[in-house]
Parts: structure tokens; C-alpha cells; sequence
């Protein structure tokens, strides 16, 4: 049994007492006595099956108990009676005991299980999303989702708050990292793997957050003004990709309006959209705090608030008592979340805690990231680390010496020991603490390059710096840019006057190498200036090993970027984001959202509509710093032979390793529609990932879905795919796209 190594500030008791939090235990029977008093336990009926029959068995105080939270760990202003059976967690629903229904015990979990370290447990901490999405595989996203899934468990979860896939409009968002890039596509295709195979460990699965919450600048009082049209084709598209293929149990609801009404009551989003349309079958969970009403928000699709009772508790029942909230629409939320728990296994595989096992979680973490860093420059093949002739480097800022930053908010994992810029047993981490794991670069590159001698300095004297670069073979500067849950970036510009310290190494020694550890893109002003540039991301719990795997060439670089960087603010759709009135500040900024302000008049409008990232740039013929699905290699790769066949939609293309070593390409192929589509940029429709040796060709075939061709017509409120030719181009970035061709649609 793990007696917590790794929380060295918690006593024997205390991590005991976190393994052995009680779990509301469902009396055992034996098989016939359990299939003749309970069907519903027979597992070769359906999810619909055995919900039905459990809900004809429920009282109406059940049922309601189904419909809402219970508090949550951790948080004063959130307790209730039975929050201390929450298990350490953001949020409980209690079961139903007498019919063998388990309790939904629910942890955040985007890179990671939260709260580990508060409740004297240990966690892997993952790549950031938007980095696992750089490696555009969706087997590492399945390696990901799992993982995180086998980790919930262990700790005695049985529901994740993972899952997210607000696309990229904003990149200023505090929570780009949490997410997975600005494509539809890609965004969709990876979070429904994650999705798949977290809810394979029989947990849960849920994907938020619903709907066009881009920005967390008055997160909860918002209103994103978007034509139904530019939402189909963009943020809901991401989202039902996502749900056909990952089949989540859940879908969380986000705390902004959507042309006028809160995601969480809005019927367009949750009914006409996702449970009709769609035919989403699972349940709708409230952000937290973000349930606003008892009698408009369950006619208009909410079926669980979390994590309190306000509004789905009492209210509710006396709501259905007086008449005012028909039973059926408590029978459809009810039936949902039973739904979801006989899919995703609640009730056959009972939580059973366990350890956690750290080794498997390093190895995933570090396969993930080696594919998620993207080489962005490399002049003169500065890349990889040449050991004959570098005999000395510098390494220089970020904190390189001790580890590595991470996201914040409710994403952040503990790291093993507490932060690791703070004093040893500080304790656990906080809603918007700038956290850095221990993992040291400066380490793991002295482990790979034994004959090389390497010199720390902090950076904070420009002067020392420039001088310890000037002295040696090269230089590795190390900048970081913290981004969290609560918050928007300024700008998107690095912080803490790094941008002077690059400046200043690159003068000294031109032989400099950028390290990135961001959460969304930056601007580069010393660009022309330094040899080379990677982009590690927030690089989890063996980033430094996989940084210094990718730095020396023991492994190729292979990821490419999930989202544009741009050269300026002033080329995005919005240059500014709207500044909240004096009245509204503080809303959104914290844990727990400030009061409910229904009259704010605070808004957005995404007037660019379906142009987002790199259909934006296209179309306003703007150059970006660097283009999404951009990133280079230690090889190179030649394309040649493109094909279609317009009645299969199938693309096909000769992919060949034209470098001296082996490396996987990840090809991309794209299509312009119609002229009468209105719709002057390129949209991706596929991809794959070749892995290739040197001199080796393969043919890539891609097969085009119709919907990735389509329109969203709002007078008809539907699909349209359009007759005509459509432009297929493919190639390495939405920028390189050598390959042209044709498909019609007659």
C-alpha cells in the first residue's frame, strides 16, 4: 500500500485517511437473487433498458436527489450535510442505496485528477490538452483519456470534468490550454478519443464546456452574440464531432449567455440542438454555480446542478408539486444521469480504490509530450544538440534549474512535494497559484549530454545572463507564460520582461535556443534574432526527460501547432477584448463566480463569424507568425500524386522521408467549397500521421466526411452540402499545400 511518498507535508493519518474516505457501499447479493429482485442489474440489457426500469421504481424525493449536487470539497461557501462524503472532490450526487445505484462521486480532471496532493493522494500530471493536441494522434489522446480515467478511480472517482473542447476563438483565454486547438476538426476528433477511453475506466465521461464560453473576462455574465450559422459551423461543431465519437455520458453546460439566454436554460443549445438534433441521450450538468433558474433552465434541457441544490432541490420539487414543472421533464432528467451511469459502467464496477501506478503514468506522460513539442525554428539545424561540437551551454531563465510551469485553476494538478519554486511543504496548491513542477531541465539535459559542460543563471541580471551566453558555445533561453481558469491574458506577449532577455542573450551569443512552456501562442519580437525555437507547452510530470529526448535528437520532432500564432493582437478578430463596466467587474475572476447579474449588459459579438484561426487569417489576408498545423523536423518530406475520386470523396498522395533519419509526417489535406458557399478560406478535412524511414515513400488516402464539406442553412435549419467543385489541397500546414485538386459534388 503507497503510504503518499510524495506528500512528505501530510502525516501517516491524514493519507490514510484520504485513501480510505468512505464510498457508500452496495450490499451484496448473489447473481439470481440480484437479477430476480433487481433486472435492471442484468448487464446484457441496454443503458435505456435498465434505466427505465430503475426509474419506475423511484419516488419523486429520488428522484430529485438524481438532479443535483451536494457541495463540494474544499470550498466554504459550497457545503452541505453530505459534502463530506464527496470524497475530496468538486462535486457528489447521491445514488439510490436501495436499488444497488451508486453515488456519482465527480473530480476536475483536465491534465490531471485535482486536488491530489489537498487530499494526501498523488497524481500524474499530463501535457497540457492543448499540447496532447499538437501531436494531432488521436491514439495519444485515447493513451491520455485512459489514463486519466485509471487515476480517477484509483482515487475513488467515478465521473471526470475533463473534456474540453472550446475552440480557439479568443486566444487571450485564461483556458486555452485546457483545450484543444481552433479546428473543429482536430478539436473534436482528439477529445472524443480522450473522451472514449476515459469512460472506458468506467468513469463518466464529460465534454464542456457547452457552449461558445471563449473567454473567461465576465465569464458568467457574457453574452457571445453568434449567428446560429457561424455556431454549427464552429464551437457546436467541435462538440458534436466530439460526442459522436467519444459517446460521453455528459455534457457541461458553461456559465456564458448565448444570444441573450445562459448556456444553462438555453433551449436552442441544449434541447433543439443537442438532445434533438443530435440525439444526445446522456445528461446535462451545470457548470458550477452556473444554474440560474428552477423552472426555465429544466424545460430548457438542465438536468443536474452542481454543485448545490438552489434551484434543482427543493425548488424543483415544489415546482413539480404545484404544477409548474411537468413529471415527465423529472423523469427525462432522472432517466438521463441513470443513463449514463449503467453506460459508463457505475453500477456493474464499483469503485474500488487502489494505487496508483506512478511509473505507467511517467511513461504516457512523457510519450504524449515528446509528440506534442513543435520545432518552430531551426536555423542552420542549430537542432538537435550537436555534442562534438557544443562543448558548453547556457541555460539561462524560466526557473529551468528546478522545473517546469503548469496551467492553473480548477485544471491543476499538486505537484509531488508542492510547488517546486516554494519552500518543501508549503502544502497543497491553490486556484491561481503559478505552479511548477520538479521537473528540472537543467537535470534531465545534464543526464543526455554527460560530455557538455551547462551553466544555470536565473536571468534576472540581463548583464550576468548575456555574459554567461557570450562565453559559452550556445545558449538556451527558458521563458514561460502562466495562463489559468479566472483570467485573461493582457496581451499575448511574454511576461516578467523576458522578452528583453532573449533580446538580450540572442546579441550576445546569435547561437540561442527558445525554449516555450506557454498556454496559448506569443508574440516574438527577437524572432529574426535567435537560431531556433520550441514550443514545449505546460509539459507535465516528465516533461523535462521528453524536452531533453527532443533537444538531443534521441527522439524526432513530430508535433505541429493545434493553433495560429500571430505576429500581433492587432491581427485578431477582436484587438481588444471588451473591458467590464465598473459594475461588473470581478464576475468570472474567481472559484466562485460572483452574484448573479442579470441585467449586465456585458457582451461580445463574434461578428467574424465561421473564421476562426486560420480561416481568419486567409480570409483577411493576413500573415500569421507561425500557421496552424505548422512545425518542423530533424528530416524533410516531399509530396507528390494527388488523387480524388469525387463519388468515394476519398484524397490520396504519395508522402516520402527525403532526410537522412526516420520521422512521422503528419499530412494534411484541406478544402476551399464553392464560390456560392461564401466562405473564402480553407477548411480541414483530414489528416495522417506517416511514419516514415529514410528515403521511404507511402501513399496517404484520406477519406473526406460530407459533413467536413457542408454549410449550416439557417432558413432551413440544417446541412446543406452544395453541388460543385470543391478545391482539395494538401500538404504539411495550412500555409504549405502544395497539392491541388477536385472534388465534385453533382
Amino acid at each position: 500500500m503507497r503510504i503518499c511518498v510524495f506528500r512528505k507535508c501530510l502525516p501517516l493519518a491524514a493519507c490514510l485517511l484520504g485513501m480510505l474516505m468512505p464510498v457508500v457501499p452496495v450490499m451484496a447479493q448473489s447473481a439470481d437473487q440480484s437479477r430476480a429482485s433487481r433486472p435492471w442489474m442484468n448487464k446484457s440489457l441496454s443503458p435505456d433498458e435498465r434505466a427505465d426500469m430503475v426509474l419506475k421504481q423511484l419516488t419523486l424525493d429520488e428522484k430529485i436527489d438524481l438532479l443535483h449536487g451536494n457541495g463540494m470539497a474544499h470550498v466554504e461557501n459550497w457545503q452541505m450535510p453530505l459534502t463530506y462524503l464527496s470524497n475530496g472532490g468538486a462535486g457528489m450526487t447521491v445514488g439510490i442505496p436501495r436499488l444497488g445505484i451508486p453515488n456519482i462521486y465527480m473530480s476536475d480532471a483536465a491534465y490531471g485528477v485535482r486536488s491530489s496532493g489537498e487530499n494526501g493522494r498523488y497524481s500524474t500530471a499530463l501535457p497540457s490538452n492543448l499540447g496532447a493536441a499538437s501531436s494531432w494522434n488521436p491514439q495519444a489522446a485515447c493513451d491520455y483519456g485512459a489514463l486519466i480515467g485509471s487515476e480517477l478511480r484509483a482515487q475513488g472517482y467515478n465521473m471526470t470534468l475533463g473534456g474540453g473542447v472550446n475552440l480557439t476563438r479568443e486566444p487571450r483565454n485564461g483556458r486555452t490550454f485546457e483545450y484543444m486547438g481552433e479546428d473543429p476538426l482536430l478539436a473534436g476528433t482528439l477529445v472524443g478519443n480522450l473522451m472514449k477511453c476515459e469512460q472506458a475506466e468506467h468513469v463518466i465521461g464529460d465534454i464542456k464546456h457547452y457552449a461558445v464560453n471563449d473567454q473567461e473576462t465576465g465569464r458568467n455574465i457574457v453574452n457571445a452574440i453568434i449567428s446560429k450559422k457561424a455556431m454549427q459551423e464552429t464551437d457546436l461543431l467541435a462538440f458534436h464531432i466530439g460526442i459522436n465519437v467519444g459517446n460521453p455520458a455528459a455534457v457541461m453546460c458553461s456559465y456564458n449567455r448565448i444570444n441573450g439566454d445562459y448556456a444553462c436554460e438555453n433551449k436552442y443549445t441544449l434541447t433543439d440542438v443537442l438532445k434533438s438534433d443530435w440525439g444526445f441521450k446522456g445528461f446535462v450538468v451545470s457548470d458550477w454555480g452556473g444554474t440560474h433558474s428552477t423552472e426555465k433552465a429544466s424545460a430548457a434541457g438542465l438536468d443536474n446542478e452542481q454543485p448545490m441544490d438552489h434551484y434543482f432541490g427543493p425548488k424543483l420539487k415544489g415546482a413539480v408539486e404545484a404544477g409548474r414543472v411537468p413529471m415527465s421533464q423529472i423523469d427525462d432528467h432522472a432517466r438521463r444521469v441513470l443513463r449514463s451511469m449503467f453506460l459508463a459502467g457505475l453500477v456493474d464496477y464499483p469503485i474500488e480504490k487502489g494505487v496508483v501506478d506512478v511509473e505507467h503514468g511517467f511513461e504516457v506522460a512523457q510519450h504524449v509530450e515528446e509528440q506534442s513539442i513543435v520545432l518552430l525554428k531551426n536555423d542552420k539545424g542549430i537542432l538537435p544538440l550537436n555534442t562534438v561540437k557544443v562543448k558548453s551551454i547556457a541555460l539561462i531563465g524560466g526557473h529551468a534549474d528546478v522545473g517546469m510551469i503548469s496551467g492553473g485553476g480548477s485544471a491543476q494538478v499538486d505537484p509531488p512535494g508542492g510547488n517546486a519554486i516554494k519552500p518543501p511543504g508549503q502544502g497543497a496548491t491553490h486556484w491561481q497559484d503559478h505552479v511548477w513542477f520538479p521537473t528540472s531541465p537543467l537535470k534531465a539535459l545534464k543526464t543526455a549530454l554527460p560530455g557538455s559542460t551547462i551553466e544555470y543563471n536565473a536571468g534576472t541580471d540581463l548583464s550576468s545572463a548575456a555574459a554567461l551566453a557570450k562565453s559559452s558555445d550556445l545558449a538556451i533561453v527558458f521563458a514561460y507564460q502562466w495562463t489559468s481558469e479566472g483570467m485573461d491574458l493582457p496581451n499575448l506577449s511574454l511576461p516578467d520582461n523576458q522578452d528583453a532577455l532573449i533580446d538580450a542573450v540572442a546579441k550576445a551569443n546569435p547561437r540561442t535556443i527558445v525554449v516555450l512552456e506557454t498556454g496559448t501562442a506569443v508574440t516574438m519580437p527577437w524572432l529574426g534574432d535567435v537560431a531556433g525555437v520550441v514550443e514545449a507547452w505546460y509539459a507535465g510530470s516528465r516533461g523535462h526527460i521528453a524536452l531533453a529526448n527532443v533537444l538531443t535528437g534521441e527522439v524526432n520532432a513530430t508535433g505541429k501547432l493545434a493553433m495560429t500564432f500571430p505576429k500581433s493582437e492587432q491581427d485578431l478578430p477582436h484587438p481588444v477584448i471588451p473591458v467590464l463596466t465598473k459594475e461588473d467587474e470581478g464576475q468570472g475572476t474567481g472559484a466562485v463566480n460572483g452574484r448573479d447579474h442579470t441585467e449586465s449588459k456585458y457582451s461580445v459579438s463574434y461578428d467574424e463569424g465561421a473564421k476562426v484561426g486560420y480561416k481568419w487569417y486567409e480570409a483577411e489576408h493576413k500573415q500569421p507568425l507561425f500557421p496552424f498545423g505548422f512545425g518542423l523536423s530533424y528530416t524533410s518530406y516531399s509530396y507528390s500524386d494527388l488523387k480524388t475520386d469525387s463519388g468515394q470523396k476519398t484524397v490520396s498522395f504519395k508522402v516520402k522521408n527525403t532526410g537522412k533519419r526516420a520521422g512521422t509526417e503528419i499530412a494534411e489535406v484541406y478544402a476551399e467549397l464553392p464560390d456560392k458557399a461564401d466562405e473564402p478560406f480553407k477548411r480541414l478535412v483530414g489528416w495522417q500521421r506517416v511514419e516514415l524511414g529514410p528515403g521511404e515513400s507511402k501513399t496517404v488516402s484520406v477519406t473526406v466526411d460530407p459533413q467536413m464539406l457542408s454549410i449550416f442553412d439557417e432558413t432551413a435549419n440544417g446541412w446543406q452540402l452544395l453541388k460543385g467543385n470543391y478545391k482539395i489541397t494538401a500538404g504539411s500546414s495550412s500555409e504549405d499545400t502544395p497539392l491541388k485538386g477536385t472534388i465534385e459534388v453533382k
